[in-house]
């Protein structure tokens, strides 16, 4: 099996009454493979490092998120009604200035969160990674996301509070939002922007590791390390 269980050691379902087992498999599993369940474990975080980097060096550029469908930030879904009776009245202009604005925030924001995430992906342990779900594709990023996501929200909200007011997202929000609210007979909308462009920022995050550990896994190529090469065979 070229294809070898390289991180096999990862990729086991286990119940807490299994554990033992799990552990007596993992053991045998590795003196197959030559290489320790503290290398597997570093070559996880360095993928993960890796990956996290790459992502984060692409979002970070302008369009990194406004040019990409699978992670450009939009109007939250219980606003898309103000989207549509604004651009009905004619607005597009305002409303397409808004949606820019967001996105801009989340690119400027991006390249503050890359010493985040790997300060959380150092912090992983090695039942951490032997944790992982045998046979996903991203099952390292589902890890780190479960691990991470509610430390990575406190730290990157200001960041991103921030990022809106330099891009003068909220401004453009206010305008559009105050617009909306003078319209008779709607409901008038109230969304907290910063909690939603930092839950959207950091899922586009999350799509770009993802993409990037899929892309180790199997792309030889994209091993750029020894061990790397050696747990990821």
């Amino acid at each position: 099996m070229k294809k070898l269980l390289s991180l096999s050691v990862f990729f086991v379902l286990f119940s807490c009454s299994a554990e033992a087992q799990l552990l007596k498999r993992a053991k045998s599993l590795l003196n197959k493979e030559a290489f320790t369940a503290e290398e597997a474990a570093n070559g996880l975080k360095e993928a993960l490092v890796q990956g996290t980097s790459k992502g984060v060096d692409v979002l970070s550029l302008t369009d990194g998120y406004f040019g990409n469908p699978s992670v450009k930030i939009l109007f939250p879904e219980d606003v898309k009604n103000v989207e549509k009776k604004l651009r009905q009245v004619g607005l597009n202009k305002q409303v397409d200035a808004a949606i820019l604005s967001l996105n801009r925030a989340a690119e400027k924001a991006a390249v503050e969160a890359k010493d985040i995430f790997v300060d959380a992906i150092r912090g992983l342990t090695i039942t951490d990674a032997i944790n992982i779900v045998k046979g996903e594709q991203n099952a390292a990023t589902q890890i780190l996301e479960r691990e991470t996501t509610e430390d990575l929200t406190a730290k990157f909200s200001p960041i991103i509070e921030n990022s809106l007011k330099a891009v003068d997202a909220t401004k453009y929000w206010s305008d559009i939002m105050n617009t909306y609210n003078k319209i008779p007979l709607v409901k008038k909308v109230e969304t907290d922007l910063t909690a939603y462009v930092t839950e959207k920022a950091i899922d586009g995050l999350f799509v770009k590791i993802a993409e990037e550990e899929l892309n180790i896994r199997s792309n030889p190529g994209a091993r750029t390390s020894e061990l790397l090469k050696k747990v990821f065979k």
